[in-house]
């Protein structure tokens, strides 16, 4: 599913308009009657519901309008609040109100603050059309004032294609914005419904036919896709009756230090039950006691120690050779930033002969050395979560989470690889442009451990042969997805790691199905 800016859908709206002949009045019934249909499913019908709607002037606004015409000819008890002068209202809506005016339909224009108390007071349901994507400044004066009167209400809330308030294109809340139970967009996904904070105020979210011809939407050359199941479909092939364990990969993971053996056995017990045929984790010689009695499925390499019981410098030419007998590698979880521990990472990237995915201290060891990124003679993933990725690029964590797409493209692009930025709205980024938002996830799986098994469950993907794409998408979206069946079952407070991994088994099967 494809997920538009602002700009491609006043392009796509203007060419079905101009270029296919489909009259603009056609496209505001066809979004009004989408409205009342998901309404009529989210709340399990609307009979003796009482529905307020809150319009502004221009066509979000007219949505409302042509959706309370149609709610009264069904009828549901129905109040309109136009925060406008009838005389302001134009185009495809101005028509809409022409209609409505003439029907037996409580409709007031400059509506109050008074009047909008009213409404809220009397209505089982309140409706936000208000503004649509077209929003580029702070909300202000009467319709910042509506905003928080309905959030404050306690009603239900049905947003018309974006909560007002909610920036189209970043997901940014312009002042204060609409929290709605419900939001129905208009033929494809905004930017704004998918990146937070403006996902946490869209609710469930609903994309609606409002009769756009594909041809339409195809000219638009849009790059930014929602990663769910329906998008993956397919990709995950069945095992062979007389498959053995080296058709399915062997994985390196390197990983761990004094304090952090967790991590390797995070990342070995993640890539396990993502599939690979065999997993060796490579971690300081005096770990391997602890990851061999944690994950017997395992093999062990002892790796030559730091003083300080980090992978050292003397474990690099091991390491190497080493990798050369795998089909994929995934460094960096609980390495640790120790000066002989860097230098090795900064070296074994740009000499290791397989896919290798960086997480963690594998990417704070790159940190000040992004060239050597440009010297990897392999495909690299990396899985930078905002704070690790501020410190790949020496600016402010709250600077990449204002522009997670713009931020993860780029540094795509610039070093050539596929880059997986970690946070609520997981974003997959490529070398050549494309973009996904993840579907899955929920905030039980902010707790230790869960970035180090998405490192082994993408870094096995990449030993079973799949694409540098196949194994970022793949692993993002099934990481969420037994994370969000963990949470089920355990509660998203109480979740652990280790919940999370028992429930990869379950997401893959569901999604090869």
């Amino acid at each position: 599913m494809k997920i538009a800016t602002a700009q491609q859908v006043k392009n796509i709206d203007r060419r079905a308009i101009r270029e296919f002949g489909i009259p603009g009045p056609v496209l505001m019934e066809n979004a009004a009657s989408a409205v009342m249909a998901e309404m009529d499913k989210f709340f399990d019908g609307l009979s003796g519901v009482r529905v307020g709607i809150i319009c502004g002037k221009g066509n979000n606004g007219g949505d409302g309008l042509a959706l309370a015409r149609r709610l009264s000819i069904r009828g549901t008890a129905v109040r309109v609040a136009l925060l406008a002068p009838f005389s302001s209202v134009s185009g495809e809506a101005k028509v809409n109100l022409a209609v409505l005016r003439k029907m037996d339909v409580d409709i007031k224009q400059s509506a109050s603050l008074r009047y909008l108390a009213e409404i809220v007071l009397w209505a089982d349901i309140l409706v936000d059309a208000m503004l649509g994507v077209g929003l580029s400044s702070p909300l202000k004066g009467l319709y910042a004032q509506a905003v928080d009167m309905i959030n404050a209400s306690g009603r239900p809330v049905v947003a018309v294609d974006i909560p007002t308030g909610i920036d189209a294109d970043s997901g940014a809340v312009m002042g204060t914005a609409i929290k709605a139970d419900l939001t129905v967009t208009m033929a494809l996904l905004k930017r704004g419904l998918v990146l937070f904070p403006g996902a946490g105020h869209a609710g469930a979210v609903r994309v609606a036919d409002i009769g756009i011809p594909s041809e339409v939407i195809e000219k638009e050359k849009i790059n930014i896709r929602v990663l769910n199941r329906e998008s993956l479909l397919g990709i995950m092939g069945r095992r062979e009756t007389d498959a053995h364990k080296g058709d399915f990969g062997h994985l390196l993971v390197v990983a761990g230090s004094l304090g952090k053996a967790g991590a390797a056995v995070m990342t070995a017990k993640g890539a396990l039950r993502a599939g690979a045929g065999l997993v060796s984790v490579a971690t300081p010689a005096g770990l391997v006691p602890i990851v061999q009695q944690q994950v017997f499925e395992s093999m062990c390499i002892p790796s030559a120690e730091s003083i300080d019981g980090t992978i050292g410098i003397g474990a690099e030419n091991e390491l190497i050779k080493a990798a050369m007998k795998m089909s994929a590698c995934a460094i960096g979880p609980g390495l640790s930033t120790h000066y002989e521990t860097v230098r090795m990472v900064r070296n074994f990237v740009q000499q290791v002969t397989v896919p290798v995915v960086i997480d963690a201290d594998g990417l704070n060891a790159l940190a000040g050395s992004l060239d050597v990124l440009r010297k990897a003679q392999v495909p690299v993933i990396m899985t930078p979560h905002p704070g690790e990725m501020a410190r790949l690029l020496g600016i402010s964590t709250a600077d990449v989470q204002k522009d997670r797409l713009g931020m993860a493209s780029s540094f795509a692009a610039k070093y050539k690889v596929t880059l997986v930025l970690k946070g609520a709205g997981t974003v997959v980024a490529t070398p050549d442009g494309r973009r996904y938002v993840n579907s899955t996830g929920n905030p039980g799986m902010a707790t230790g451990g869960t970035g180090d098994v998405l490192t082994g469950m993408i870094g096995s993907l990449l030993a079973q042969g799949y694409s540098s794409l196949q194994s970022a998408c793949l692993g993002v979206y099934l990481h969420g997805r037994a994370g969000d069946l963990a949470a089920q079952e355990k509660g998203e407070a109480s979740m652990i790691a280790g919940d999370l991994i028992e429930k990869i088994p379950e997401a893959i099967k569901e999604t090869r199905e």
